[in-house]
């Protein structure tokens, strides 16, 4: 079992050395939307910035293998789907289905709200924040 202890702590310490999800630069702001209101854009930084826009705070424990590589990736793909930092100037920005991710309960994802208590909206924000998307990005059809 000492072995075996030896041998997690071995790998973890060698993986810190991989710099996978290290790379904490965000990049400049090109264009934003026009929200809808003030109160949109508070309940947006709040619950969705850190993973839609360029503006992402870095938690400390993003520095640390494996955590850097899963938020990297999070960021990443969250960015590629939807960014309000490039905002009409990426050409698949989904921001139509922003309202209804919200409202599914799709977004902000579990491991974000668990980790970031401040972006567990209550259901009036909830609420303010989907009209606030649905006004400032428009709802996809059905």
């Amino acid at each position: 079992m000492k072995k075996f202890a030896l041998g997690l702590l071995l790998v973890f310490l060698v993986i810190q050395l991989l710099p996978v999800g290290r790379d904490h630069t965000n990049p400049a702001i090109q264009a934003e939307p026009e929200w809808d209101s003030p109160k949109t854009k508070q309940l947006f930084d709040r619950a969705c910035a850190d993973c839609h826009s360029h503006t992402t705070n870095w938690p400390w424990y993003s520095n640390i293998a494996p955590l850097s590589w899963i938020i990297s990736d999070h960021i990443t793909e969250g960015r590629e789907h939807f960014n309000v930092s490039t905002w009409g100037i990426q050409k698949e920005n989904e921001g139509e289905e922003a309202a209804e991710e919200v409202e599914e309960g799709e977004m902000p994802i579990f491991g974000y709200t668990l980790t970031h208590p401040e972006a567990r909206l209550s259901k009036k924000e909830k609420q303010l924040l989907i009209k606030g998307l649905e006004a400032t990005f428009g709802r996809e059809e059905d």
